[in-house]
């Protein structure tokens, strides 16, 4: 990611640009190469086809398993959230409890503990939900936004999903007396800090920088270098900021998506996992000894995404009896289960398919 290179006043101090450690190569921008990772099965046949991408890696690190394009340049969207939890951080993010910091890598449902504990991160700052520059927003938890909507609420900054994320980012900027204001500006200091976490923890450079759909700063890598950053995190020793984060993660699924939500479940479902989710398709797991998968799913479908998820941790040794209830979703007709939407393809392996017998 480029830098101006000049210091730039914020708030009470004039900053340069943080010091980084030398990254990789950024990752080529092109189009994908995916491939066929998920079948839409209806009565015994193909109704629908998920491509995508799927790296496996091993304890140590290595490459055990890819299919598709791992290197390609992609938007990690929300699942690059506990990287720049990393990256607040090492920036100066005052202490938080674990359930605070676990928000901060949220995209969380806008249950009324994820509302609250946002608003005493926001408070012990000094600040309120007005301070926050993401998109106003209904809950992410189907159930939660339905009540919501019964209630008569209007879509709010708190209750968007990533207000965990953006209200540490304030407490940050607030802790180093950069400008609250332009907190989400990629110029801004906070943002300098967080890339550089980026570019350390993926071992590349940012590919591509654009807006996020809560309108934070969006960081492209690899599918590769964002698997091997998850990695890091979940092997990290306990007293470093990325060990901190995954602790949080583990200790409080809960807060990072929310009930009956898929992420939450896989977490307490697998002991040691870290897990996040992002839109358009991506999924990000690691076990504590550095075993780590990253799926991405071409066409964004998110009905695809846990399916070959459980596929790629199969591959990682998790058993096949813990994710049962993540790797197949029913397909319907007539209020009967007709088929299933499952790993298939370059996943069969780990999950093949069921095709029943014409009639």
């Amino acid at each position: 990611m480029s830098q101006n290179s000049g210091r730039r006043p914020f708030g009470r101090q004039t900053v340069d640009p943080p010091p980084r450690r030398t990254p990789g190569a950024p990752p080529d921008v092109r189009e994908p190469g995916h491939v066929p990772l998920a079948h839409v099965v209806r009565g015994g046949l193909v109704e629908g086809v998920h491509h995508g991408s799927v790296v496996v890696l091993a304890a140590d690190g290595s490459v055990e398993f890819q299919a598709g394009d791992i290197e390609a340049a992609f938007f990690p969207r929300s699942a690059l959230k506990p990287v720049q939890a990393v990256g607040l951080l090492r920036a100066g993010l005052p202490p938080l409890d674990a359930p605070s910091l676990a928000l901060t890598a949220a995209s969380h449902s806008g249950e009324e503990r994820h509302l609250a504990t946002a608003r005493r991160m926001l408070h012990s700052a000094g600040l309120t939900e007005d301070d926050l520059r993401n998109v106003p927003d209904l809950p992410y938890g189907a159930a939660v936004r339905d009540a919501w909507l019964r209630r008569g609420l209007a879509p709010s900054r708190l209750a968007q999903n990533c207000s965990g994320k953006h209200a540490a980012m304030l407490m940050t900027a607030h802790a180093q007396g950069w400008r609250l204001e332009s907190y989400l500006d990629p110029g801004h200091p906070l943002q300098w800090e967080i890339a550089a976490a980026v570019e350390d923890l993926t071992g590349q450079g940012i590919a591509r920088v654009t807006v996020d759909g809560c309108g934070a700063p969006l960081f492209s890598v690899s599918l590769h270098g964002l698997t091997r950053a998850v990695a890091r995190l979940a092997t990290a020793a306990p007293d470093t900021d990325e060990g901190r984060v995954a602790y949080a993660l583990r200790e409080h699924p809960e807060m990072v998506a929310g009930d009956g939500r898929d992420v939450t479940q896989l977490m307490r479902a697998v002991p040691g996992l870290i897990a996040k989710d992002g839109f358009e398709g991506v999924q990000i797991a690691a076990l504590p000894d550095g075993r780590a998968v990253g799926v991405k799913i071409a066409d964004g479908a998110d009905r695809a995404r846990m399916p070959v998820t459980a596929a790629a941790l199969e591959r990682c040794g998790v058993d096949p009896r813990v994710l049962s209830a993540f790797a197949a979703t029913p397909v319907i007709g007539g209020g009967e289960t007709v088929g299933s939407l499952r790993a298939a393809g370059a996943m069969a392996a780990c999950s093949p398919e069921p095709f029943a017998p014409a009639p």
